[in-house]
């Protein structure tokens, strides 16, 4: 499995740690991030959200996320996966997870990686909402 993905299908937490794991027995802590879809947002109710990217370019700009978070943390790994599909209330979205000596640097890494993603990685959400569709901007 590619540490850096954009997907259609669900993931497996437990998969993506174990592979985390496999890389370095260094790794002393592991800090995740599990983005889930809700059903309510803004005030409205939402029945499901799209997700859209701009193809070859998301998948390019999570790895040099990636890439950026190993020389700017003290981390051994980190991976990243995204869905691109329409999701439902529960249903799993982003997944980071940052493996490091110690938790420190896997937590600084971990919020970093989410914050910057939703800044820099050309992925896009419409929330499906009794009101009609609408194009959500960037969430903090």
């Amino acid at each position: 499995m590619k540490a850096v993905r954009i997907q259609e299908a669900d993931f497996s937490i437990e998969a993506e740690v174990d592979a985390l794991r496999a890389t370095s027995r260094r790794i002393g802590g592991i800090a995740t991030f599990l983005g889930c879809a809700r059903d309510f947002s803004e005030g409205r109710d939402v029945f499901s959200i799209a997700f859209e990217q701009y193809a070859g370019m998301a998948e390019v700009a999570m790895q040099a996320l990636r890439t950026e978070a190993l020389e700017r943390f003290d981390i051994i790994e980190a991976r990243i996966i995204h869905r691109v599909t329409t999701v439902h209330a529960g249903d799993q979205i982003v997944l980071i997870v940052v493996g490091a000596e110690h938790r420190g640097p896997a937590f600084d890494a971990c919020e970093w990686l989410i914050d910057t993603l939703k800044q820099r990685v050309p992925i896009w959400k419409k929330e499906v909402t009794p009101d009609g569709d609408s194009w959500v901007s960037q969430h903090p």
